[in-house]
């Protein structure tokens, strides 16, 4: 269920594996994603497993409806009857509510002033990372009163796993060169988690990345391996009061 967290003054970092859960094959077990073909009942159960385990009520999980693009959304309530909007990053200064990001290859990157308060997730997948999703994201929280940012950046496809075309590798580098890559086969790829990494650095965010490459973990779901799959998170949550010392990322 949860196989990687992290906490910093009164922000929780949290990233999903895919055991623990009631889905089935293909989907097997935590599958999180609601638009993968997984039961509806799964998946809320699934849901609300996490919630349990995180403590907080069921609607405070927020998910956007990803869709590979630079859109990023203030969030201060739970989605209404309207459902998730449209978006791949999502920001907020208000306590409890848990912002994710769902992946199965991409990256998920998670954002934090801990000492203003303000919190960030984004689904950065190549053509998000060659949208600079990060930046547009970092621009909001700035935007909402952040000063100081750290990152966390998820599991996600390592290059030696995701081949691609060579025009699409130079589309890439193009906009990070950092992401210029040669899969295991020696063919054209590109590295994602590289270029959000290059692309945070160049704001001076300092960046703790999650190892596992998803393609080659049996732990995390994968759609370059398995195709049809379901979907782990990246998630991050802002406590009413402090959890750690806010200097430094402490994992647990």
């Amino acid at each position: 269920m949860i196989g990687w967290r992290a906490v910093c003054g009164r922000v929780e970092v949290v990233v999903t594996d895919r055991f623990g859960g009631v889905s089935l094959a293909p989907y097997g077990e935590f599958n999180l994603g609601d638009h993968v073909g997984d039961r509806p009942a799964a998946v809320a159960t699934n849901r609300a497993r996490l919630t349990g385990a995180l403590r907080v009520a069921p609607d405070r999980l927020v998910f956007a409806d990803q869709v590979h693009g630079r859109k990023v959304i203030s969030v201060d309530r739970p989605w209404g009857p309207e459902g998730p909007a449209s978006a791949d990053g999502l920001v907020t200064g208000v306590p409890d509510l848990v912002l994710g990001a769902l992946v199965a290859d991409c990256v998920p990157v998670l954002l934090a002033d801990p000492k203003v308060g303000i919190i960030g997730a984004v689904h950065a997948g190549r053509p998000g990372m060659v949208a600079r999703i990060v930046d547009a994201a970092i621009e909001a929280l700035t935007s909402a009163g952040a000063e100081s940012i750290l990152a966390v950046i998820g599991p996600s496809v390592c290059a030696r796993c995701y081949e691609v075309p060579a025009a699409m590798r130079a589309a890439a580098a193009a906009v990070t060169p950092e992401s210029w890559a040669v899969s295991a086969s020696g063919t054209p790829a590109v590295d994602v988690a590289a270029g959000v990494d290059a692309q945070l650095a160049r704001h001076g965010i300092p960046v703790v990345r999650v190892p596992g490459c998803t393609r080659e973990s049996p732990r995390l779901y994968s759609y370059r391996r398995d195709g049809r799959t379901g979907r782990f998170a990246g998630l991050i949550r802002l406590h009413r009061m402090p959890v750690a010392d806010f200097a430094t990322w402490q994992v647990g």
